[in-house]
């Protein structure tokens, strides 16, 4: 039977004849830019999905071009019903991930949970929208997920030694900054690397990092972003460094720092906001004014290598009320193992869980 149709071809409307014969899941077409050609309905489908996939490619990567070269920037806001949080987009961003979106879902690589507009921005920025590079990093991201059991790691992994760890690595959540991003502090100048390696293992540690950091994702962001009542996926980190022995830093240290490093780059990119070495010597800031110039520009700009009188360049991102007492603010948390033992956060607050805990968010 014949039937007269228009059909879309990478963006073209052109009117064609459809024969469609029953019996062998043929089809037939002709239009009047030539005569009729006869093929499977499979082939004909595998046509439409490759010129989907390049049709949001050309998108892609024309978005991600503008993205770079266009100064000016439109905003629009949007407003999630669930929590009354309120955020601005930039609308070339936007186009970006919904381009990079379309891809995903060509290529299967979006499961539901995934299917995040900030996740897919925070890839994106990571590979500075090259649309290939973030299609790979996504890829590899997944398979990192499934291989080490990330999505239940909260539930399925147990870290008995976690006390003995905290006293040889002094670190924690404690508070959030002025626009409500969670502060993470570590006081590196009493970590004992040596002891830490004897009370738990580098594979365990790791277990540990990244079940941490699915927390962040699955808690801390969710709450912090209700209190603050804008979209928070970025944290504050301040590292002290006072009385740091380097030299006590060995092999297996460094290992498990590097590899650290490449978890958090590969599969939780863009999360750090700003980063404050404090009580760093004149030795450090050396090292760092040397490094700095191997490092792309911005990451550096995120970094602040800091001496002993840095209470007031903290003091202008995070209130004393929200600073331990110890890093120069009021906070003298009264609980066992002091403001790092704390929990202090939103997270832990019984009026933003009640808001939070009758609703499903992405986890990652």
């Amino acid at each position: 039977m014949w039937q007269k149709a228009t059909l879309r071809i990478d963006a073209q409307l052109i009117p064609v004849h459809i024969n469609y014969n029953a019996s062998s899941g043929e089809v037939g077409l002709s239009s009047e830019y030539g005569s009729g050609k006869r093929f499977d309905i499979e082939a004909f489908e595998d046509e439409k999905r490759r010129i989907r996939i390049r049709s949001s490619k050309k998108k892609a990567m024309s978005a991600s071009t503008r993205l770079t070269h266009n100064i000016k920037r439109r905003n629009r806001r949007v407003a999630d019903c669930r929590f009354a949080i309120e955020e601005f987009r930039d609308e070339e961003e936007e186009e970006a991930v919904d381009a990079f979106r379309q891809v995903l879902v060509q290529k299967d690589l979006l499961p539901a949970r995934y299917d995040d507009y900030h996740t897919m921005l925070r890839f994106l920025k990571a590979r500075k929208f090259d649309l290939d590079k973030t299609v790979h990093m996504w890829a590899e991201m997944l398979n990192w997920r499934k291989e080490y059991g990330a999505d239940s790691i909260i539930q399925d992994f147990v870290y008995d030694e976690y006390e003995e760890v905290q006293r040889y690595y002094p670190h924690g959540y404690h508070g959030v900054d002025k626009e409500g991003r969670p502060v993470y502090i570590e006081r590196l100048g009493k970590a004992e690397p040596s002891r830490l390696m004897g009370v738990t293992t580098v594979e365990r540690f790791l277990k540990y990092h990244v079940q941490g950091f699915e927390k962040i994702f699955a808690e801390k962001f969710p709450a912090c972003s209700i209190a603050a009542k804008r979209h928070i996926d970025s944290t504050i980190t301040i590292l002290d460094v006072h009385g740091m022995n380097w030299m006590s830093f060995g092999k297996a240290a460094h290992d498990l720092v590097m590899r650290m490093q490449k978890i958090d780059g590969d599969n939780y990119p863009e999360t750090l906001h700003q980063m404050f070495i404090v009580n760093a010597g004149n030795g450090f800031k050396l090292l760092w004014n040397t490094a700095k110039g191997f490092l792309d520009p911005r990451t550096t700009a995120k970094i602040h290598v800091l001496g002993n009188k840095y209470r007031n360049r903290l003091l202008e991102v995070i209130d004393s009320s929200q600073l331990p007492d110890f890093l120069g603010g009021d906070c003298s948390c009264p609980n066992e193992g002091g403001c790092l033992r704390s929990g202090k956060g939103p997270w832990n607050s019984p009026e933003v869980m009640k808001v939070w805990q009758p609703h499903s968010v992405k986890q990652y």
